[in-house]
């Protein structure tokens, strides 16, 4: 299976503003891909923004989401209005149960996942050291470590009762979870087989999925140029 190309629309470009490598940017950009709506990235980086930031994000958050002359900012609202807007190749499913077990899903990777797990680790091992010139608090990262991660990761193990999270088919569940857990790769960690099994093969099968693939080379050179360890990526390059 190749890798998902956008499909091109006669409207303006769908503009996407967030540095790549950020867990909500790439959700959008990965539910931009597997839509197949063509989207121009502009890599805004938050601790330093472009002049008239402001007056996109006013919360000075990425991602934003221009569509034309309509500005959307939040990740789940931004893909709301694309499944919305751009109906074909649905991220969300149509039955009530496994739309609301996605949402829910899309709602713990967002908020649970990302606050209590990758934004601590992302802060104090990329942040702290190579923006704000301070030293890593290694306290931090074993307490996430060793408390937050098997709370996260074997709530996750045990919902996994198929190849995804909500539905049988790839959507908003996966796209969200699996955005966390390529940080959680890229901060030079792994999925435990041992102790979640079903996630680590999970999160192999998910990383190869057409449009996992495609934004993942995207963002090659900002992961490179932050030090990032690719190590998984290159494995699922040579695959």
């Amino acid at each position: 299976m190749g890798d998902v190309v956008p499909e091109t629309k006669e409207s303006e470009m769908l503009k996407i503003y967030g540095v790549p490598i950020s867990v909500h940017t790439r959700k959008v950009v990965v539910a931009a891909i597997e839509k197949r709506i063509p989207y121009q990235n502009e890599p805004v980086i938050p601790f330093n923004p472009p002049a008239g930031w402001a007056e996109l994000s006013p919360t000075g958050k990425i991602p934003v989401m221009a569509d034309g002359d309509f500005v959307l900012q939040d990740s789940s609202v931004i893909c709301t209005y694309l499944e919305r807007t751009y109906p074909a190749h649905p991220l969300y499913p149509q039955g009530t149960r496994d739309h609301v077990r996605a949402l829910w899903f899309e709602e713990y990777a967002d908020g649970t996942v990302f606050r209590e797990i990758i934004h601590g680790l992302f802060f104090q091992k990329i942040i702290r050291p190579n923006i704000l010139k301070l030293a890593t608090d290694a306290g931090v990262i074993d307490g996430i470590l060793d408390k937050a991660v098997p709370t996260v990761f074997g709530y996750l193990e045990r919902s996994l009762t198929g190849d995804h999270l909500a539905g049988d088919r790839f959507g908003i569940a996966d796209v969200a979870t699996m955005s966390n857990l390529i940080n959680f790769h890229y901060l030079g960690y792994q999925i435990d087989p041992d102790f979640y099994p079903k996630l680590a093969v999970y999160f192999e099968a998910q990383l190869r999925h057409p449009s996992i693939r495609t934004a993942l080379a995207a963002e090659q050179t900002v992961a490179a140029s932050m030090g990032l360890d690719q190590a998984f990526a290159r494995d699922l390059a040579a695959a």
